[in-house]
């Protein structure tokens, strides 16, 4: 039978198959066979029908015991599902596909793409689940043991808090009540039946994912509480043509919560062939300048590098071993002592990423070079888009996949290629000749400074710079006597508290002390910024390359911002020491020869 969906949905053909399944039919082109989770049907996939259609032949099954289709066996096996599944592909005359499974959909899929890899192009799970944690393994089968009456409203309002959030975030109200409607009208029996191999299927596939044939794209949310980032991270581990992705802010119900967003990734995948390789939201050209300032964060520095291991555990090292290798393509490298218990996750992983560490994260640092039995519950972290854990707080982060292993000696070399980047103007940590040390000057000793000495900032955000306009016109960067706290109005902090800017101080940019009062002084950090309040008509943020036309009164200060924009445009930036009239700068990260200049900050 025919029947359409709203206006802004795709047309479709709703019919059944001979052993009386259910399935949605729409649209042209290479087919795609859509499995969904428990408790839906296949018309949640109703958002990704109206964006593929156009390019591919989408057959949307009601999986057993939920829509138009017949119950599964009381004791329900994955076969069961996927047999009923290659009956549907018979019926219809398709020889081979790609599988979309959200969910228990996601285990269907992999059944059948291990079962009959002949009849399957591709294979992309969505939230799939893979060896539970004891304790989470344990809430899934008491929930599946405590299975109430159909429609039961305690038991929807609890599953739809475990995938959307209690509260329920006003944004996902939409995608809440469509997932009630599925919940409301599955059939009791159907569910508690699905339900209970569900709970159970999550280990089947651990001693044969290896064998999987086809490409494989896995797929979850990095809110994702029960189909972890840690799981797909596993899998596509284990899988030989494997891929991980993490989408970022995303839950269980991603389908219809973001259907665009992971509709794109879905296609992408699905247009790469059996060459695919997931390259989620790198997909811009990669910015090689961001890249190089980013790597810049690296001062002689400290590093976490973490990965996933095939049992989907967190593993970490601390390393300093750590060096950028290509700009074109992408590349880092780290090492890792072959006699180090990680050593093994490492060299076998299909992924790792490098955290490089702030100057207040040594006990970090400590945590992961000791011997600790669970490091990660120290510290706080993340998942990344490749499911490679990212240490909080990090100065910089570099997810990679890995590109190379090479033998080196008592190590082995890692080479990554960078999938996915982050870095902030913190102050990184570093090490030297066993210490840590930090490049900045002392905040802590600024505060003890005198108390006439001028601290201010040049503070950066997207490329333009914080100035302050002055009622007469000229522009002033922020300033105070001494650096002081939010509540002294004359200091540096006091300044920024009052216009209520959001500025993290970094590394020292310029210290010098008045020609005729040597007890005068002057000290400058660089430093970030977040965009000051569009009611402020004080604070503006000026491109870069405009500076040099602003009106500043201090010539010292103007001498300063000259050098900035010059040394920013090089990425080399050095520290100033001396009077308004002749000093020197002193560069940062390299043994260089001090260069004398006069009238240069």
């Amino acid at each position: 039978m025919t029947c359409m969906a709203d206006a802004a949905a795709a047309q479709w053909v709703r019919d059944k198959a001979p052993d009386g399944s259910g399935f949605i039919r729409a649209g042209s082109g290479t087919p795609v066979l859509l499995i969904h989770g428990v408790g839906m049907n296949a018309a949640i996939w109703q958002p990704q029908i109206a964006l593929m259609k156009d390019r591919h032949d989408l057959i949307a099954i009601d999986m057993l015991g939920h829509g138009n289709s017949p119950l599964p066996p009381e004791n329900a096996q994955l076969s069961d599902f996927a047999d009923q599944a290659l009956r549907l592909l018979d019926h219809l005359g398709l020889t081979s596909v790609s599988i979309v499974g959200h969910s228990m959909g996601a285990l269907v899929a992999l059944e059948i793409a291990l079962c009959a890899s002949s009849r399957v192009r591709s294979v992309i799970c969505l939230n799939g689940v893979f060896r539970r944690p004891e304790a989470l393994a344990q809430a899934v089968r008491e929930r599946a043991a405590a299975l109430g009456s159909h429609g039961d409203p305690s038991a929807i309002a609890a599953t739809l808090a475990r995938w959307f959030g209690d509260p329920l975030p006003a944004s996902l109200a939409g995608a809440a009540e469509t997932a009630r409607a599925a919940l409301e009208d599955v059939s009791a029996e159907g569910y508690a039946r699905t339900y209970r191999l569900f709970a159970r299927a999550d280990t089947q596939h651990v001693d044969r994912l290896a064998e999987l044939a086809a490409p494989a794209l896995f797929v979850t949310g990095s809110e994702d509480r029960n189909s972890t980032p840690a799981m797909s991270a596993a899998m596509a581990r284990i899988a030989p043509r494997g891929e991980c992705l993490v989408l970022r802010g995303e839950r269980h119900m991603m389908t219809i919560a973001s259907p665009e967003k992971v509709t794109q990734h879905i296609m992408a995948f699905l247009d790469a062939g059996k060459d695919a390789v997931a390259r989620p939201e790198m997909a811009p050209a990669f910015n090689a300048g961001e890249f190089r300032r980013a790597l810049g964060s690296f001062l002689t520095g400290v590093t976490i590098v973490t990965t996933v291991s095939a049992e989907g555990e967190p593993r970490g090292f601390t390393a300093n071993s750590f060096t950028s290798v290509s700009l074109e393509p992408p590349l880092v490298l780290v090492c890792i002592a072959k006699k180090a218990l990680g050593h093994s996750a490492f060299s076998t992983s299909r992924g790792f990423a490098i955290n490089i560490l702030s100057e207040n994260q040594k006990a970090e640092s400590g945590i992961f070079a000791s011997k600790a039995a669970d490091k990660f519950a120290a510290v706080a972290w993340q998942s990344g888009q490749s499911g490679n854990p990212l240490i909080e707080g990090s100065v910089a982060v570099f997810d990679c996949a890995m590109e190379q292993v090479v033998d080196a000696g008592d190590h082995s070399i890692l080479i990554g290629r960078v999938r996915d980047f982050t870095h902030n103007g913190a102050q990184p940590l570093g090490y030297s000749r066993g210490t840590y040390v930090t490049p900045g000057l002392s905040q802590e000793a600024l505060a003890a400074a005198p108390h006439g000495t001028e601290v201010g900032a040049i503070l950066e955000n997207e490329g333009r710079v914080l100035f302050f306009e002055t009622p007469d016109g000229f522009h002033e960067l922020p300033a105070g006597r001494g650096l002081g706290s939010p509540r002294d109005a004359r200091s540096l902090k006091g300044c920024l508290a009052a216009k209520a800017v959001d500025a993290q101080l970094g590394f020292l940019f310029a210290v010098w002390d008045d020609a005729a009062d040597p007890s005068h002084s002057h000290v400058y950090y660089r430093g970030t910024v977040t965009a000051p309040s569009s009611g402020d008509r004080q604070s503006r943020l000026v491109d870069i390359d405009h500076i040099a036309d602003l009106r500043i009164a201090d010539p010292a200060v103007r001498s300063m911002l000259t050098r900035y924009i010059r040394e920013r445009t090089e990425d080399a930036f050095g520290v100033y020491v001396g009077n308004e009239v002749e000093g020197e700068v002193r560069p940062l990260g390299r043994a260089a020869s001090s260069q004398t200049l006069t009238g240069r900050r």
